[in-house]
């Protein structure tokens, strides 16, 4: 005889649903924290230069005022507009508080880190921060809850064109780089750093990350934004 296996209970099923869910929001903000700290420690490290969208985040505060995360929600507002206006439809909720959470945390996190004078000192909070971000990036992409607006941008361009990834990644980052230089943002070996070596740590910091959000929901394939399989 075949053996049918046991039903799990609705309301167990619904309660195993919210916890899901639960993980998936804790990994999406924990993360956005998490790579809000990152970033702000290569720009308390600037004397190296720092992330190309930084660079150019630094050069606007510079020249018109506001604070960095103020510029940093304000270039992913335009991005976002514009994203939705190509695509004819509103981005993800994740998209928006992406958009919000980052800068709202760097101006939070660049008010609480103290400046720091020595080279050898932004030398190393340069390099942790740069580590930081690939974790942060890891932990909050890895429950699929919607792309940042500068990741959505690169996959429009990319589907749009035919171009790969990395050219279109690089394009982007030279051109924002070079306006934020222009600007007055600070460009140095740093910039190329990130540019060159933190798509390779995230490489790693997702499927790592994705691998223990589906651990702690315990196998649940909701929890990467998918749908159960049958």
């Amino acid at each position: 005889m075949t053996r049918v296996p046991a039903r799990v209970p609705a309301s167990e099923g619904r309660v195993a649903m919210h916890r899901t869910q639960i993980w998936r929001w804790v990994f999406f903000f924990a993360g956005q924290l998490i790579l809000s700290l990152g970033i702000t420690m290569t720009i308390k490290g600037e004397r190296l230069g720092i992330g190309p969208w930084d660079v150019l985040h630094v050069g606007l505060f510079r020249n018109f005022g506001l604070t960095i995360g103020s510029w940093s929600i304000i270039t992913g507002l335009l991005i976002v507009s514009g994203t939705a206006v190509v695509l004819r439809k509103w981005p993800q909720i994740g998209t928006w508080l992406n958009m919000l959470l980052i800068g709202l945390f760097i101006d939070f996190f660049y008010w609480l880190l103290p400046d720091i004078g020595s080279l050898a000192g932004q030398t190393g909070i340069f390099i942790a921060g740069t580590a930081i971000m690939a974790v942060g990036i890891g932990m909050y992409v890895s429950p699929n809850i919607g792309a940042g607006p500068r990741d959505t941008l690169m996959l429009i361009i990319t589907d749009r064109t035919g171009w790969s990834v990395k050219r279109v990644r690089t394009g982007l980052e030279v051109t924002v780089a070079i306006a934020g230089w222009a600007l007055g943002g600070p460009v140095g070996v740093g910039t190329v750093v990130i540019a060159l070596f933190l798509g390779q740590l995230v490489h790693h910091s997702i499927p790592w990350f994705r691998t223990l959000l589906l651990r702690v929901c315990r196998g649940d394939e909701t929890a990467l934004g998918g749908t159960p399989a049958k």
